[in-house]
């Protein structure tokens, strides 16, 4: 770098050290007002839903760029997560292993500073929540490509927990691998699916490279990192958790393939303005039954986002239905029609009311 350019420079690096030292003291700031917080807060929850949902909106509603709101958003998470673990370091249970889209979500949502626990299956995740050995739950609900997510549906259906979020990520998978060149990799791991849902770029990129299915994408990074000659379609955490480079970015067939996870814990949420409900009912199996369901929520004018029928496994009704609708349980007019609905069906569970996750 040439001594003229390194003069021209300078002003503006002195600048940038000027504005990081004010903003570590505003962090800093920051965190011994949550540190008080949590102090007035003694015993109660720490992590509140609505609040972070109010706290991001304000600052996209405020951003100017030249940052992108998403890129805003994600910094402050991570703020909010390293100032929630000063008051109460949160556990958050997830299907596992580590390194998957699932662990991303729990990422997104709670940050870098919460303790993610890798579970064996969707049931024991639940389970260490609702024993009280994690704090809360990430699992996944529905896929736009591959549909619903059976078994966490079915564990809705008997859990005491709420849920009190959602996150909606983009499934994105990156081709990962020690090697640093295309032509270094002989085999290709991932599961079944994400080798399905790349093969276009495969196909043209990595033709010569054998494709080998594992029990997840996650599996297939854990086992790249180990020979350089093996390259595995995994998540970017994936590649941040095992050490691996990116050789391929964003290399799905579908770019708007997405999955929705719902967090789930033991408090509730209160009303944000901008709210999900999600509800659980069944009608007996005759003609007419759906629709003689679904119209408290028409007569109140209520949106409905969701409606997925889910055979019984408990013999007392033929089928379940797992409902979302636009709005809080708080809302009068939520209220009127569950009065309704109570009257209709033959069971109804309110699972929670919480923030609209953005896309």
């Amino acid at each position: 770098m040439s001594k003229k350019l390194q003069q021209e420079l300078q002003p503006y690096r002195e600048k940038i050290d000027n504005i990081d030292s004010q903003l570590l003291e505003l962090m800093n700031e920051r965190a011994r007002t949550a540190q008080k917080i949590g102090d007035i807060k003694g015993t109660a929850a720490v992590y509140n839903p609505e609040r972070e949902a109010s706290v991001q909106n304000r600052l996209r509603n405020k951003n100017t760029g030249p940052l992108s709101d998403e890129s805003v958003v994600r910094l402050f998470r991570e703020i909010m997560s390293e100032c929630l673990a000063l008051e109460k370091p949160l556990s958050i249970a997830y299907l596992g292993p580590e390194g998957t889209f699932t662990q991303q979500a729990a990422i997104r949502q709670f940050g870098h500073a919460a303790k993610t626990i890798a579970c064996q299956s969707i049931d024991e995740a639940f389970h260490l929540v609702e024993i009280k050995q994690a704090d809360y739950l990430v699992a996944p609900v529905e896929n736009s490509t591959e549909g619903a997510v059976g078994r966490t549906l079915d564990l809705l259906i008997s859990t005491p927990l709420l849920v009190h979020g959602e996150v909606t990520l983009r499934i994105h998978h990156q081709l990962l691998s020690k090697a640093s060149q295309l032509k270094d990799i002989q085999e290709v791991l991932a599961h079944p699916q994400a080798l399905a849902q790349c093969h276009e770029w495969l196909n043209k990129h990595l033709s010569f490279a054998k494709r080998v299915p594992v029990s997840s994408n996650a599996e297939g990074a854990k086992l790249a990192q180990e020979d350089p000659s093996i390259a595995s379609i995994a998540s970017i955490i994936a590649a941040e958790i095992y050490q691996l480079n990116n050789l391929g970015t964003n290399i799905e067939n579908e770019a708007t393939n997405s999955t929705r996870f719902l967090v789930l814990g033991h408090q509730t949420t209160q009303s944000t303005g901008n709210d999900k409900t999600s509800l659980i009912v069944s009608a007996p199996n005759q003609p007419g039954a759906v629709h003689y369901l679904l119209e408290p929520f028409s007569q109140h004018r209520i949106s409905m986002s969701k409606l997925e029928s889910r055979p019984s496994k408990g013999g007392l009704w033929e089928y379940v239905f797992f409902i979302d609708i636009e709005g809080h349980v708080q809302d009068e007019n939520i209220q009127l029609a569950l009065n309704d609905l109570k009257k209709r069906a033959s069971f109804v569970k309110w699972i929670g009311s919480y923030p609209i996750s953005p896309l």
